[in-house]
């Protein structure tokens, strides 16, 4: 067994094997270093200088701490990145045992996912207009998450050569990394032709088109935050009555299939979440729908 080492160097190198083992995101990696380094100083206030100072009881303080200012999903997500720490130093013979893992996590209420009815979403998107090549772009941007599924940061790094027009898919890299084929709709391709030739003219031609499909005015990528941005513009625009985020796009794509009768085994696939579980989450939308229909509709009910 080695020496315990100091919090700063094994978060460091914690986050080195994430990224070169993983292929975490940057925004992921910055997530679990922000976490730990909290955690670290947390853990210094009470005199665990390393990490073979940290027992059970630490965690459980520092849980104790974190549930006076943030919600039960947060302090989930950070007890989660705790597991992963100790579960490396574990493994790479830092420490014998890992002090999070008898450490339970607080029970969340289920939430449904936030989502957009049908004629919401049409709403939305057919009120994007079309009169210059950024509104273009956004009616592409648009109905490319809704047809497609997508996660905003999927949005932001798709290239021309991801997608394929004439099978009707998009090659997409999402976490960890991790390939999906996804098919995309006949309004989605014609949003993103659309899009594409208005810019080729102010280019004046495709031979200097950066490789990125959706670009900002400077022509460099669009960034998931400048996308989100953008929605919220728009949904003051067309005065939605509910809070609209890029994910809620996402949402929104699952819970319309799901309630077309999509199995959710191929909803999991398309959306490229690992856990079953994570996709059953939008099924609840569906039964309460459902059982509001029944309520109204069953002679006796």
């Amino acid at each position: 067994m080695n020496a315990a080492p100091t919090f700063a160097r094994a978060i460091d190198q914690f986050i080195d094997a994430m990224a070169a083992e993983k292929g975490f995101s940057a925004h992921t990696i910055r997530a679990y270093r922000r976490d730990l380094t909290e955690f670290s100083a947390f853990a210094a206030d009470r005199e665990a200088v390393t990490v073979a100072d940290v027992d059970p009881l630490t965690i459980r303080g520092y849980l104790a701490f974190l549930h006076q200012r943030n919600t039960k999903a947060t302090i989930a997500r950070k007890l989660s990145a705790l597991r992963s720490f100790f579960r490396h130093l574990v493994k790479h013979r830092e420490l014998a045992e890992s002090p999070a893992e008898g450490v339970l996590t607080p029970k969340q209420s289920k939430r449904v996912p936030a989502y957009l009815t049908v004629d919401d979403m049409f709403r939305l998107l057919d009120g994007i207009g079309s009169s210059g090549v950024l509104d273009l772009r956004n009616r592409a941007i648009f109905e490319t998450l809704y047809s497609c599924g997508l996660r905003v940061s999927e949005v932001a790094g798709l290239d021309l050569r991801d997608v394929d027009e004439a099978e009707g898919l998009v090659r997409v890299l999402g976490k960890g990394k991790k390939e999906r084929i996804v098919p995309i709709g006949r309004k989605a391709l014609a949003a993103i032709a659309a899009y594409r030739q208005q810019l080729a003219v102010e280019w004046k031609g495709t031979a200097a088109l950066p490789e990125a499909v959706f670009l900002n005015k400077n022509g460099g990528r669009l960034t998931p935050r400048s996308i989100a941005r953008t929605l919220d513009r728009l949904v003051a625009a067309c005065a939605l009555a509910v809070p609209v985020s890029p994910h809620a796009l996402r949402h929104s794509f699952a819970t319309h299939l799901l309630d077309a009768g999509a199995d959710l085994r191929v909803v999991q696939e398309l959306l490229g979440h690992k856990s079953l579980s994570t996709t059953q989450r939008y099924t609840h939308v569906s039964i309460d729908r459902l059982m509001e229909t029944y309520d109204k509709a069953h002679p006796r009910r």
